[in-house]
């Protein structure tokens, strides 16, 4: 079993249904690793995934970054309840991404966390007539679509969480421009009104 940290990083966005074929989902899946709930026997199954070069091509397109050399994800997956799924576990990814100020080429690890339960619509609680009800966003299960989890499309949400989005090489510090002409500064068509007004007085 391997080492998760209890409370997850941030709720998975819940995916829609969407078919197999649709553009739609070829774009918002670009690495499908279904596992159907009638797959996971009661003492739950393992899975070590590693993406092939195309499908980390198209995730690194859709996390925004430059390439996904490696990405790796590791899961425990388990019965919850009546027909629900719990998926423990962690991603871990390199990451290549262009510094924000020299803009030149660098690498990320990235390590997220994983601590995901997922239960059928119907086991949702709904709230009683009239009343109001707020769970918490962190508490909140995710809704089984079609009987199964995509740890595929898990792995990726949960790269893109991680990806740094202001990427900057260690040591790099962004210094604004100087221009040691006084014409370049902001204030200096005043400063020259200023100067010229004096000399009229005098």
């Amino acid at each position: 079993m391997i080492e998760t940290t209890p409370k997850r990083p941030q709720k998975m966005s819940r995916p829609e249904s969407k078919s197999e074929d649709s553009p739609d989902h070829v774009r918002t899946r670009p690495w499908s690793v279904p596992v159907r709930r009638s797959e996971v026997p009661e003492a739950g199954r393992r899975f070590d995934l590693k993406p092939d070069a195309t499908a980390r091509a198209a995730i690194a397109q859709l996390a925004g970054v430059v390439a996904v050399p490696r990405l790796e994800a590791n899961f425990e997956v388990t019965p919850h309840g009546r027909g629900g799924l719990h998926v423990v576990g962690e991603i871990s990814a390199t990451v290549e991404q262009n510094c924000v100020v020299t803009l030149e080429p660098m690498e990320n690890a990235i390590e997220e966390p994983v601590d995901l339960v997922f239960v059928p619509a119907s086991a949702l609680p709904a709230p009683l007539a009239g009343d109001e009800v707020e769970v918490p966003a962190d508490d909140a299960p995710e809704v089984l679509i079609g009987d199964s989890v995509d740890l595929g499309a898990i792995a990726t949400e949960f790269l893109a969480l991680g990806v740094d989005p202001y990427p900057r090489k260690p040591g790099v510090v962004f210094e604004a421009p100087t221009d040691a002409d006084e014409k370049a500064h902001p204030f200096a068509a005043l400063a020259a009104l200023k100067r010229e007004s004096k000399k009229d007085e005098g």
